[in-house]
């Protein structure tokens, strides 16, 4: 594995990796368990992803999917338990992410998730905020197309109050309204669970991402897996339409 590691990390790493993780309730289903359970091994696979990330492979830049804004559409009961979970893994990570120099961002609209979690989440931006090691990014309460109408709006109020001129509108402008300002665009977009799609995730930033789809559901997706799809992605042209 080591020496895996080391052929990857010689190869070049991609700045930004970006993953979608699904599969969570399958993995449930076909281990005859409840989805609750489900999400709990999810949640072990993103330690154990995190950890990998920022300790042994030394990634920049990382960015998990872990609440979109259509999963609302879920029973109450699993969001509960979703947000429940949510609030237990930053809590408890928090200590060994200050120690790793992970330092936690968060993509979204958090003011309205459970008051709790808002709290969780924003102590633990602020603990974290000199971290440099791994930047963690944390797709919360996230839609892409709510992302850019968002960007729209605030871009509208920007230029009615005199703050920004609309001939001065480009890409590179329009990128700061983004959730994700400050933070490069995906090198390397990973879904796992054998679906094809991005189903509403960093549509703009992922416009020219290369993607990997992994068969295997989330909470089975190992470092290994990471190191393969990096690989995969090593391998490939990027011509950026040149």
């Amino acid at each position: 594995m080591s020496t895996l590691i080391e052929r990857v990390k010689d190869a070049g790493l991609p700045r930004h990796v970006a993953l979608i993780m699904d599969g969570n309730g399958r993995w449930a289903e076909a281990h005859d368990l409840p989805r609750t359970a489900g999400h709990q091994a999810g949640a072990r696979a993103a330690e154990r992803l995190i950890r990998f990330a920022g300790r042994q492979l030394g990634l920049e830049h990382l960015t998990l999917f872990a609440f979109s804004t259509e999963n609302w559409n879920r029973s109450t009961v699993e969001v509960d338990f979703l947000m429940y979970l949510l609030d237990q893994f930053i809590a408890e990570k928090l200590k060994e992410f200050v120690a790793e120099g992970v330092r936690l961002v968060v993509s979204g609209e958090p003011e309205d998730l459970p008051e709790r979690l808002q709290k969780t989440v924003a102590y633990a931006i602020e603990q974290t905020a000199d971290n440099n090691r791994l930047i963690l990014n944390v797709a919360l309460n996230y839609g892409s197309r709510q992302e850019v109408v968002r960007a729209c709006r605030e871009i509208v109020r920007a230029a009615v109050a005199g703050r920004l001129r609309l001939e001065d509108l480009d890409e590179a402008a329009f990128t700061r309204f983004l959730y994700t300002d400050g933070i490069p665009d995906p090198d390397l977009i990973i879904r796992t669970s054998g679906e094809m799609r991005l189903s509403n995730f960093l549509l703009w930033q992922g416009a020219y991402a290369e993607l990997f789809f992994s068969d295997t559901l989330w909470p089975d997706f190992t470092p290994a897996e990471l190191l393969e799809a990096i690989s995969s992605f090593q391998k490939r042209e990027r011509r950026f339409g040149g």
